[in-house]
């Protein structure tokens, strides 16, 4: 404990902890209308069961506490679902990482780098 205390004093006020994403996410915006039914790009939704909406601290989120708003976001579907099953509510940093695929077809061109947490395109 005193370990991790420690790495944590050594942060800078208000640093934020990167986050990686998986190969499958997706960028998007999605708009929770009476959970667990959402508005994704536009499109009608259910959100997954056990899914997860991280906030922009990547603490878990309620679907219930995020009504109506409309918000920039990664997220991955199950497959054979097309159920939401992971959200990350993106910060600014993570929103200026460009080009990210919004489409499962643009993610099977592009090559991801997970490390770096960047797309290029062909």
């Amino acid at each position: 404990m005193a370990v991790l205390s420690a790495l944590f004093l050594g942060l800078p006020a208000g640093a934020q902890m990167a986050r990686n994403f998986p190969a499958t996410a997706l960028r998007g915006t999605l708009q929770i209308t009476q959970p667990p039914e959402a508005l994704l790009n536009g499109q009608a939704v259910r959100l997954a069961p056990g899914g997860r909406i991280r906030d922009l601290q990547n603490m878990q989120q309620l679907s219930g506490q995020l009504v109506g708003e409309k918000l920039a976001v990664h997220y991955t579907l199950e497959p054979g679902t097309g159920l939401v099953k992971d959200v990350w509510i993106l910060r600014a940093d993570e929103l200026a990482k460009k080009p990210w695929p919004t489409t499962a077809d643009e993610a099977a061109k592009w090559t991801f780098d997970p490390l770096a947490q960047t797309w290029t395109k062909p």
